[in-house]
């Protein structure tokens, strides 16, 4: 298509997903205190605190041992509304959009390219999400070290946005960084890196994952820091094993090939032709045969 057909393409695909993310936007607005507390309740409980937000700001500050949950300003209510309900549009509705930029991709790509795009698609999905999960359930561990550095005798206001905006930075932070497995697969396949060099990587790869984990874990105890890191070491060395299989299989489909200085058998053997068929042609072609001409030729000829 012409560049004007493409950017018409592009305008009507994004349409349709801002609409999605829209639509579905104005409904999670109806159930954001729900949303919420989904993400928020197992903090509470970790901290002591076994009421929900409402229960909360209806009792006295002496009855709970948690912190108080706060919002500031006249606006933050609406401003934090606004926020999650955003935030619950875009995830759910990732299927319409993705599905809305991988069409638009997919006409530009050959078949083995769209095998494999449909392969890392299925495998960095789950891993995205188990990494989410995972924060999920790290979380209230967090919380509770962190809740108990806290001074005795001291309140502890803990704005509702601070809380949800830590959330949210560690479920994306988590579900990153289970997908360095998936990029490292992605860069072997395309022949950028090899899984020897991988191989010779893992300690500098475990340090970095180690260091990584202890700046992505707000809380400062290492069993936090060590429940991140574990399972990103396993996904590395299961990303060096499927490495090393590809390049194993690549090196026996090279071996089966002429070198590059070597030129292609050829089969040169002559092979039949078969009878020979005759063709009967006119004399003179259409636009010759006129009164002036005979046989074709004029009468200078």
């Amino acid at each position: 298509m012409p560049l004007a057909e493409h950017l018409r393409e592009l305008r009507n695909r994004l349409a349709k997903a801002l609409l999605a993310i829209v639509a579905v936007t104005v409904v999670a607005a109806f159930f954001y205190n729900d949303i919420i507390n989904f993400f928020t309740d197992p903090v509470l409980d970790s901290v002591g605190c076994t009421k929900t937000f409402e229960e909360l700001a209806r009792s006295s500050a002496d009855s709970e041992p948690c912190a108080q949950i706060t919002i500031n300003g006249l606006l933050g209510p609406f401003t934090l509304a606004l926020k999650v309900s955003l935030m619950a549009g875009v995830v759910l509705a990732s299927p319409v959009w993705l599905y809305q930029l991988w069409a638009f991709v997919a006409p530009g790509l050959h078949k083995s390219e769209k095998k494999y795009a449909y392969a890392f698609v299925a495998t960095g999905a789950p891993l995205f999400l188990f990494g989410a999960y995972f924060a999920y359930v790290v979380l209230p561990t967090t919380a509770k070290v962190l809740i108990e550095f806290t001074p005795f005798g001291v309140d502890n206001l803990l704005p509702l946005d601070d809380l949800l905006d830590l959330v949210t930075r560690m479920v994306v932070v988590f579900g990153l960084s289970f997908e360095l497995p998936l990029l490292l697969v992605m860069l072997n396949f395309t022949g950028v890196l090899t899984g020897k060099r991988m191989v010779g990587w893992w300690r500098g790869m475990i340090m970095g994952i180690t260091l990584f984990a202890a700046i992505a874990t707000p809380s400062t105890d290492p069993l936090t820091m060590i429940a991140l890191a574990g399972p990103i070491w396993v996904l590395y060395f299961v990303a060096v094993a499927v490495s090393l299989l590809n390049d194993r299989r690549r090196a026996r489909r090279e071996a089966l090939e002429p070198d590059d200085d070597e030129a292609s058998e050829l089969d040169l053997t002559p092979e039949a032709i078969g009878e020979i068929e005759p063709v009967t042609t006119a004399r003179a072609l259409p636009e010759q045969a006129t009164k002036d001409r005979v046989n074709g030729y004029d009468d200078v000829t």
